[in-house]
């Protein structure tokens, strides 16, 4: 057999097709092809934009959660060192107090005048009302008041000497504070009923 002699009885697709359609067809496909490959890389591009987007936002959110912890770390660093020097303040001003308790105990060791010992705790005990009204410490002052369970506590009712005075406080057995009008310690008084 003659393989050189042999021809193609079918026509070949290609023959067909004129040549101008030829050149459509395949510059379309190459414009087909690199859309593809344009819209791959622009995919490709978004991808890496959106990941990039996400780990800005994931650093912005350990950032900020660190941050928060730091806040937290010192507000409570902050408030145990104000708790520990709270005092600070009114113990300075109690410390002159106690000096003049000390002299007067060395004072009356001798001291054989009483008027002279009541004065000096007199004005020791002014001397401590003033450093703790100083602080915000104030005193309720009830006797004769209407009972107000916001500043009394009633510990006992004796009856009323008169009409008027019924409900009204008869006795303050001991006193009742409010520091900064914040009531610290309720007046225990007896009510008149």
């Amino acid at each position: 057999m003659n393989t050189e002699n042999t021809t193609h009885s079918e026509p070949l697709e290609n023959d067909n097709i004129p040549a101008s359609e030829a050149a459509n067809a395949s510059n379309e496909s190459i414009e087909s092809n690199q859309e593809e490959n344009q819209s791959e890389e622009t995919n490709g591009e978004s991808q890496n934009q959106e990941q990039a987007a996400q780990e800005d936002w994931k650093n912005k959110y350990y950032y900020l959660a660190a941050d928060f912890d730091n806040f937290r770390r010192n507000q409570a660093k902050e408030r145990r060192e104000l708790l520990a020097t709270a005092a600070q303040g009114v113990i300075k001003d109690l410390l002159p107090i106690l000096d003049n308790f000390e002299r007067a105990i060395k004072a009356n060791e001798s001291l054989e005048d009483i008027e002279a010992i009541k004065e000096g705790f007199s004005l020791i005990h002014l001397g401590l009302k003033n450093g703790l009204e100083k602080q915000g410490l104030k005193s309720i002052e009830s006797n004769g008041d209407v009972f107000n369970s916001d500043l009394h506590e009633a510990i006992a009712q004796i009856p009323a000497p008169s009409e008027e005075l019924k409900g009204k406080v008869l006795d303050t057995v001991e006193k009742g504070y409010s520091l900064n009008d914040k009531v610290i310690r309720y007046a225990k008084v007896a009510v008149g009923s």
